[in-house]
């Protein structure tokens, strides 16, 4: 796959992207990344290809023509006219969605805009795409640019060692991924999860789906919309969010409990350490969550009375 960054900072894009996975594959020659200078295509003696915009207004304007032409000179060199993306926040904000349908192209184009943008006329003879990493403003598009062509390239067969990673990550089937544990087995205090340790590959598959389900109700819960998930997927949905509502309602009873106490210098790091402890308690099935509801209920009523 081949990607062509039109930017005013090619010693900016290319330092980035080649170093890492992104540096290997183009190493390998998986992947090719170009950063063609924009200021090449300027008529102008002192290489400008900024100016004023007509009706005033702050900020410089970067001209249509360096940007056309260094898209043109591109096309007639590799004899089509591939996909172009404008960064901009006016876009829409890219997703692994995305990242997977651009991944079937041969050929893409990254523009990266600067100052107050490019001239309009430009952007309507030559971009297809409009393409966000956010709802917020950046000094240039190179950021947004590189963004996306780590992401892009992830997808191309042969850039990761092990292309059944690009498949297990986060967003994949809309789902966030599950932790990952490394040596050593107990670091401080903490251990491994023992069913990473079984060596039986259908508990740990399931065990890691498990996570990340949980993981994404907790984190990302807007993704679940979209999941593929299988029946006994669904109830175990169901059950984390009875469970999450009853762990919203025992932290309101914490809290009021900690309130009761009158001691403000200290309540959040008190509230902190007791709902700490009430999950580790849950997490060891010491007690139900019902139990430590009642219990801080009737502590808080103590405290209080």
């Amino acid at each position: 796959m081949n990607f062509h960054i039109l930017t005013l900072f090619p010693d900016m894009v290319m330092g980035g992207l080649g170093t890492s996975i992104t540096g290997r594959a183009m190493e390998s020659k998986t992947i090719s990344v170009e950063a063609i200078d924009i200021r090449d295509y300027s008529k102008d003696k002192h290489r400008h290809v900024d100016d004023a915009p007509y009706g005033g207004g702050a900020g410089m304007v970067m001209q249509p023509g360096p940007v056309c032409e260094a898209y043109e000179a591109l096309c007639g060199r590799i004899g089509r006219k591939p996909r172009l993306i404008y960064m901009t926040p006016q876009g829409r904000v890219f997703n692994q969605t995305i990242a997977e349908e651009l991944a079937k192209e041969e050929d893409l184009v990254f523009l990266c805009g600067h100052y107050e943008g490019i001239d309009e006329r430009a952007l309507e003879l030559i971009a297809t795409d409009y393409l966000s990493v956010g709802d917020y403003v950046l000094t240039g598009g190179e950021l947004p640019a590189m963004v996306m062509i780590d992401c892009i390239s992830r997808l191309v067969p042969g850039v990761l060692n092990n292309d059944a990673s690009a498949e297990e990550e986060s967003f994949h089937d809309s789902l966030l991924e599950y932790p990952q544990y490394t040596r050593p087995e107990v670091f401080r205090g903490m251990e491994v999860p023992e069913v990473l340790l079984s060596g039986h590959h259908k508990n740990i598959e399931e065990w890691r789906r498990q996570q990340s389900i949980k993981r994404t109700l907790e984190r990302r819960p807007d993704l679940l919309e979209h999941a593929a998930l299988t029946m006994k997927e669904v109830k175990y949905l169901d059950s984390l969010r009875r469970e999450k509502g009853d762990l919203e309602i025992l932290e309101e009873l914490i809290d009021q409990y900690v309130k009761s106490l009158n001691d403000e210098a200290s309540a959040g790091r008190t509230k902190r350490k007791a709902m700490a402890a009430a999950k580790k308690l849950l997490a060891e099935k010491t007690c139900t969550v019902g139990e430590l509801q009642g219990y801080f209920k009737v502590m808080g009523m103590l405290a209080g009375g």
